[in-house]
């Protein structure tokens, strides 16, 4: 069964990480079903939140990748409720 879920992301260095980030997200395509970002380009920032529709184990494999790039910081909320 999928759920619903929403990944938060903040990139403390986006010019360091952004590539590899976008690389991990396009991967994950099939998941994906909204992407926002907002750069904050004086403090050297961007937050992106990602609107995923997936199996558990596929929205935490990619919040543990994204997690798991430097300067990326990462929460996930996942609904209760299957699809």
């Amino acid at each position: 069964m999928k759920k619903i879920g929403v990944i938060s992301a903040i990139l403390e260095e986006p010019s360091e990480s952004q590539q590899d980030f976008n690389n991990i997200v396009s991967s994950f395509k099939g998941i994906i079903r909204g992407r926002m970002g907002i750069p904050f380009e004086e403090e050297q920032i961007a937050v992106i939140s990602l609107t995923v529709v997936g199996k558990l184990d596929e929205i935490n494999s990619l919040t543990g990748k994204l997690g798991n790039l430097p300067n990326v910081l990462v929460k996930t909320a996942i609904s209760k409720k299957e699809i």
